[in-house]
């Protein structure tokens, strides 16, 4: 009797430490208790495959289409879990995650999936750069990889600095967003508001509110406040959409009177990178990239 229950203290001794732990990290719902170093992780955003991509974890579930170019191959070999709206829950069932990322797109589908799995709610808001380098330290913490995270976010720091030097004293400027012939304007307090509150770039418009979806404009408004950049996003360009090009639809008498057109300042960012995966580490970095690349040009 002795002997037996030496033996179960002794195997209570060794599976202890191979009991699952857990961490608590910050999410866009507050504070949340997830699983330490979760093995299979199912994910329905695209700004978190991004991040998790740059500190190298594996993602095996995700979203039937990413729509940005460089995460191809994480796309290729992950299992098909559905669209941001629509998981598809027999697969993701079939998966067993470990762990379940939501964020923006499918961030209402957090209370059904976390009945599956743990699940946590990693939207990025208006707040993009604070926001996105939250995220990526709280996957450093999950997954193990917080010399990698701190390493990403200081050399994202060093290319935030890059860029606005570069853009220092290049002028006003407006960031539109089109979507076949419809023309939408953001302001700092926007889903791009970012290029002007991080990088630095003064805004031709600011009156304008803060909108998930943008103030809608015309070609006058872009005529009358003369910016002297355009920076533009191609929704329907983003989404992989037929339709009127966003060089299609500033194919303007009043647009081509700006300063920022005369003088060639217009930049067409990726589109997919900025709208679809923005807030995601590698997604901030292209967009970056760009916009160095454009004012450095001028």
């Amino acid at each position: 009797m002795v002997f037996r229950t030496l033996a179960y203290a002794a195997t209570l001794f060794i599976a202890g430490p191979l009991l699952a732990e857990d961490l608590t990290v910050g999410t866009a719902r507050g504070p949340k208790e997830v699983p330490l170093s979760p093995e299979t992780v199912a994910v329905f955003d695209v700004a978190a495959v991004d991040t998790l991509s740059a500190l190298e974890v594996p993602v095996a579930g995700t979203l039937n289409s990413l729509y940005v170019d460089y995460l191809g191959e994480t796309e290729a070999s992950a299992v098909d879990l559905g669209t941001f709206w629509e998981p598809d829950l027999e697969a993701l069932h079939a998966l067993a995650p470990d762990l379940i990322v939501v964020g923006t797109r499918s961030a209402d589908q957090v209370k059904l999936l976390s009945r599956i799995a743990p699940a946590i709610d990693m939207t990025v808001g208006y707040d993009t750069v604070t926001e996105g380098l939250a995220r990526l330290e709280a996957y450093g913490e999950i997954f193990g990889r917080q010399n990698r995270a701190a390493s990403l976010k200081a050399n994202f720091e060093a290319r935030l600095a890059q860029a606005k030097a570069a853009a220092e004293g290049k002028g006003t400027a407006l960031v539109i967003m089109t979507n076949g012939p419809k023309i939408s304007a953001f302001g700092t307090g926007g889903r791009f508001g970012w290029l002007h509150t991080s990088v630095g770039l003064p805004e031709a418009a600011p009156e304008i509110g803060a909108s998930i979806h943008g103030e809608s404009v015309s070609f006058e408004f872009i005529r009358d406040k003369n910016p002297d950049w355009l920076i533009v996003v191609d929704r329907l360009a983003a989404i992989g959409r037929p339709g009127e090009s966003a060089a299609a639809t500033l194919d303007s008498v009043l647009v081509q009177g700006t300063k920022a057109w005369g003088a060639g300042q217009v930049i067409y960012l990726n589109p997919a990178d900025i709208y679809i995966a923005g807030g995601g580490i590698q997604s901030m970095n292209r967009t970056l990239d760009q916009l160095i690349a454009g004012f450095i040009g001028s």
